[in-house]
């Protein structure tokens, strides 16, 4: 079971007259912050948004910054099991059409087949680190899947919406055509981003997916 060390150093830094800016002492003890704070509720807190390696803690008007920030170093503090939470969460599935244009490139960077990067993409529980680049994009991590590999060397001009890629330690489903450099794996129909929904996005931080190959339609 995954554990956060009490006491484990937490740097806040103000950011502004109403932020404080939250940095981890690594990636794992940033996916337990993150989880303790969506799960513990603080007076003063308006907002929370992770990022890649800290998370800004956004505060209500007239908040005491210093009652706040003593407060998310007592959260921080608090040695816990979030990992159960975690487990007991329901993940949403996102079908996908394996196939992509850099798939077989990708395997070969990987040093396994396309075959073995299809499974491991589909048995990993991938968890939103967080939101970026355009409105509904997460970046999702699955350590234990091992599939880092690096952008493509050269971006493209339009990556079509529902593209299914990796890159950096990252897996993520472009929820727009737009430029990027990510390896293309697979496509998938899923909508990541509807305005006519009462929640536009269909990811945000914390949120666990799991991606279920599909045959071509």
């Amino acid at each position: 079971m995954s554990r956060t060390p009490a006491g484990a150093e937490l740097i806040v830094r103000r950011a502004g007259d109403r932020a404080l800016l939250l940095e981890p002492p690594n990636r794992n003890t940033l996916a337990e912050l993150i989880s303790r704070l969506q799960g513990t509720p603080i007076p003063g807190v308006s907002d929370i948004l992770p990022a890649a390696r800290t998370v800004l803690v956004t505060l209500q008007p007239r908040a005491d910054a210093a009652a706040v920030e003593k407060r998310l170093r007592a959260v921080n503090a608090v040695e816990g099991d979030t990992q159960r939470t975690a487990d007991a969460a329901a993940a949403v599935e996102i079908p996908v059409r394996y196939g992509g244009e850099d798939l077989a490139e990708t395997a070969a960077l990987l040093g396994i087949t396309e075959s073995e990067l299809i499974a491991r993409h589909t048995a990993a529980r991938w968890r939103c680190a967080f939101i970026g680049f355009a409105p509904g994009f997460g970046y999702l991590e699955a350590p234990e899947a091992g599939l880092e590999v690096p952008r493509r060397d050269q971006s493209r001009t339009a990556v079509p919406a529902g593209a299914v890629a990796l890159a950096g330690g990252y897996s993520a489903v472009y929820p727009r055509t737009s430029p990027g450099g990510w390896r293309i794996i697979g496509t998938t129909q899923a909508r990541l981003w509807d305005l006519d929904r009462p929640e536009p996005a269909l990811l945000r931080p914390g949120t666990l997916v799991r991606f279920v190959a599909v045959e071509p339609s």
